[in-house]
């Protein structure tokens, strides 16, 4: 019973840090620039894994052949990525940022359909075309306009992209590295990545803003909390209870961030926008079931995780 409870304690834990990652970014952003919080977030997050990785003796040697998987790996994710979501975030609300960032496995799936060949069943199509459905719905109004900023939803849906991209990068790797290894070292080169950009757009506007230890908690919250500790959790839970179980939990992270925006940020919802969420998640689900092999499987535990 004690270790049940902390298989899906852990889970639901995790969940709830990656619900709060786009809350804590939005709250993160009154003060700080995107790329600042993201620069700052990898910084502070590459000190902790590599602490963890050199307590528990877990560093690798990456081969010859694998080095330039990882400067992939780290071009998609988190530098890509975290460009599309972070500059889409200061045009939406967290609870939309939730919504469209919860369509990765959807946009996965159609990738590896793609480009590896792997075969899907019918209510997997089906769930594709639901969960796109679903977004239509939650993004329109009753006039058939959309209701959230175009910008917003376009870098959102780069965001989506690159984490795609990532997973099936990642596909060639999992297997090979420790989990959380593979993590550390695509921070590492997104952290090399970004410094020229924060260097050149953000470092003078952060030399210039009055800030506090107090704004600073959102970035490390988002640093200890999403990036490190619902990783580490997310992962054990995957070990204990098996991916597919694992992955049904994360459907719950566009609602807990729905939930925890109303009441911290005082987002509203809609019954259309609770509706398409719904959808989304419905399709979501459809397109997961039995859809895709083990390796890819792996491949989705780190996917949109780093988030």
């Amino acid at each position: 019973m004690k270790s049940k409870i902390r298989i899906y304690g852990g889970v639901s834990l995790a969940m709830i840090f990656w619900a709060f990652s786009f809350i804590w970014f939005k709250i993160a952003n009154e003060t700080f620039r995107p790329i600042t919080i993201v620069f700052l977030r990898l910084v502070i997050s590459i000190i902790l894994l590599s602490a963890y990785l050199t307590i528990k003796k877990k560093f690798e040697k990456i081969r010859k052949e694998d080095r330039k998987m990882f400067l992939m790996l780290a071009l998609f994710e988190p530098f890509f990525y975290f460009l599309g979501e972070s500059y889409g975030l200061t045009y939406v609300s967290a609870t939309v940022g939730s919504v469209l960032i919860s369509t990765i496995p959807v946009v996965a799936t159609i990738g590896a359909w793609v480009f590896l060949k792997e075969r899907l069943r019918i209510i997997n199509y089906a769930g594709i075309i639901v969960s796109f459905t679903g977004i239509i719905i939650f993004v329109m109004n009753k006039e058939g306009t959309l209701t959230f900023n175009l910008k917003g939803l376009s870098l959102l849906i780069l965001a989506v992209i690159s984490a795609s991209g990532y997973n099936l990068t990642l596909s060639r790797l999992v297997g090979r590295y420790n989990p959380v290894f593979i993590v550390n070292i695509q921070n590492i080169l997104g952290a090399i990545l970004f410094l020229p950009v924060f260097l050149f757009s953000d470092l003078r506007h952060l030399i210039n803003t009055p800030f506090s230890i107090g704004s600073l908690i959102p970035v490390i919250e988002l640093a200890v909390f999403a990036s490190c500790g619902a990783f580490i959790l997310f992962a054990y839970s995957v070990r204990n209870m098996g991916i597919t179980r694992a992955n049904v939990f994360t459907y719950f992270i566009p609602i807990f961030t729905a939930f925890f925006s109303f009441f911290i940020l005082g987002d509203r919802l809609t019954v259309q926008n609770i509706i398409g969420m719904a959808v989304v998640i419905s399709g979501l689900i459809m397109s997961q079931i039995n859809g895709r092999p083990g390796k890819s499987d792996e491949a989705l535990i780190l996917t949109g995780k780093t988030a």
